[in-house]
């Protein structure tokens, strides 16, 4: 019987790391165009500010999560909390874009380690018929972060950009003396294991070059002799990688974890709804501020809605997995959120806010009901030794979506809006329609929210199709045979 008092301690940890990692990115958006005027980076270097930390959770996360099943959760978890504290204190110090940009990155390994780990540590802390209601808590926490991000950004803002990143220092230096002293290793650890060198090295170029050219291609145009060369490199990359590990004795990412029906759908359901939601709020943002000329700090609020419908039906959703089962909640969940995507493929110059609000409340109920019986799935259907593995693939997948989404919403936006006016946009300083043809817009906005529709209703099919879910002893590991 897994200890009741220590798998509460382990969920408000890891809890609190999730919310500081969320908040720090959302806090910044709104903060970004104080730190433009006062250290004037370029455009390439403004981009990579904002996705540096997501690029880099989505490169590292898998690897870090095969680290963890080899040395143990906790000392990865607290090296990550540490270093995003430490980094929180650098970026404060920066003089420089690029110096921000650099520092935010190292943020980042820190952020991997916290994210491939969180969820592993709270696998093991909870038996399984109580693991949808703590992965359901942990949702919310991060939906809560959304909300509060772009409010207290906007707030702090007052006080200088750089007090977004003081904020995170006396949170940090508190959860890594936390985490240091309370969380516990459950689960035993392998002897004599190797790590996957070749394959994590190849693995980290492949990823590394397909998540670059998508950036770089929503800039440069897909046609740039760079993005094609990178997308190329990063399919052979991925060839190469897939055979290694078929053959490592201690693979990287264990293939065979995809062999099994559920970890496979659910895994894919995940990623295609990474990239049907990935960029909504990011359109919804270009929006409010060149439509309805909204101050950012103003457009971010009318964004809560979005976040608090997933706040409310996170935790509901994840013990109803408990009791229900993950295959029905899941697909009805991107249903729901196809239906949201399907009223913003009507949205026009004269929608009105109320409308707007409605759909959003609608996609994230939906988003709120997929996401914590989804995990619940996933994380509940594999054996201890690989749950580092799995809650690694399982983020690479939707912040992997997620940056393919922004990609080519930014492809698709961009033949509308004038590069001068994209960037004003994209970071927040302008207000209004100046730079954007404003019919063409509003038929890009509907496309790229056409194809975030396909991709849900996409989603939503391969979640079905995982089938029933295997019925476990309530207080017993699963068994996963993985020949």
């Amino acid at each position: 019987m897994k200890n009741d008092n220590y798998k509460w301690i382990a969920l408000a940890c890891t809890t609190l790391g999730a919310l500081l990692s969320v908040m720090s990115g959302s806090t910044l958006v709104i903060a970004l165009p104080v730190m433009m005027k006062d250290l004037n980076p370029g455009m390439g270097v403004v981009t990579w500010i904002l996705m540096g930390y997501l690029l880099v959770l989505t490169i590292l996360v898998p690897s870090i999560g095969r680290v963890a099943d080899m040395v143990g959760r906790k000392k990865l978890y607290v090296s990550g909390f540490a270093i995003f504290t430490i980094t929180s204190f650098l970026c404060s110090l920066s003089h420089t874009g690029m110096q921000l940009l650099i520092y935010r990155l190292i943020q980042g390994i820190g952020g991997s380690l916290m994210v491939a780990n969180s969820t592993a540590i709270v696998t093991d802390a909870f038996p399984k018929k109580e693991l949808g209601k703590a992965l359901g808590i942990n949702s919310m926490a991060i939906s809560v972060a959304n909300v509060i991000g772009p409010i207290l950004g906007g707030f702090l803002v007052n006080f200088g950009w750089r007090s977004i990143f003081y904020i995170n220092i006396p949170f940090g230096i508190f959860g890594t003396i936390w985490a240091a002293t309370q969380l516990k290793e459950l689960t035993s650890l392998p002897e004599k294991q190797k790590f996957d060198w070749m394959g994590t090295f190849v693995f980290t170029i492949g990823i590394m070059s397909m998540l670059i050219s998508l950036t770089l291609g929503s800039l440069l145009g897909w046609l740039n002799i760079i993005v094609i060369g990178l997308l190329i490199a990063s399919i052979v990359l991925m060839v190469i990688f897939v055979k290694i590990e078929r053959k490592a004795e201690y693979p990287m990412i264990d293939l065979r974890l995809l062999n099994t029906r559920i970890l496979a759908f659910a895994n894919a359901s995940n990623f295609f709804n990474g990239v049907a939601r990935g960029a909504v709020t990011f359109l919804l943002v270009f929006y409010l501020q060149g439509i309805k000329a909204m101050d950012p700090i103003i457009a971010g609020m009318y964004l809560t809605p979005l976040a608090i419908s997933m706040v409310i039906i996170s935790p509901i959703s994840g013990a109803l997995s408990d009791k229900y089962g993950s295959r029905t909640l899941s697909s009805i969940g991107l249903i729901i959120s196809a239906i949201g995507l399907l009223g913003f493929m009507t949205i026009t110059t004269t929608t009105s806010i109320t409308m707007l609000v409605i759909y959003m409340l609608i996609m994230g109920f939906g988003s709120g009901l997929f996401f914590s019986p989804n995990t619940n799935a996933i994380m509940g259907s594999v054996p201890a030794d690989k749950r580092g593995v799995a809650a690694g693939l399982r983020t690479m997948l939707n912040t992997g979506g997620s940056v393919i989404s922004i990609a080519l919403s930014m492809a698709i936006i961009s033949s509308s809006v004038t590069p001068e006016a994209m960037q004003a946009l994209f970071v927040g300083t302008q207000v209004g329609s100046q730079g954007i043809a404003i019919g063409k817009f509003i038929g890009a906005l509907r496309l790229a929210f056409s194809i975030s529709f396909g991709f849900s209703v996409l989603a939503a099919i391969l979640s079905y199709l995982r089938g029933p879910e295997p019925k476990w002893d309530t207080e017993s590991e699963p068994e996963l045979k993985l020949a």
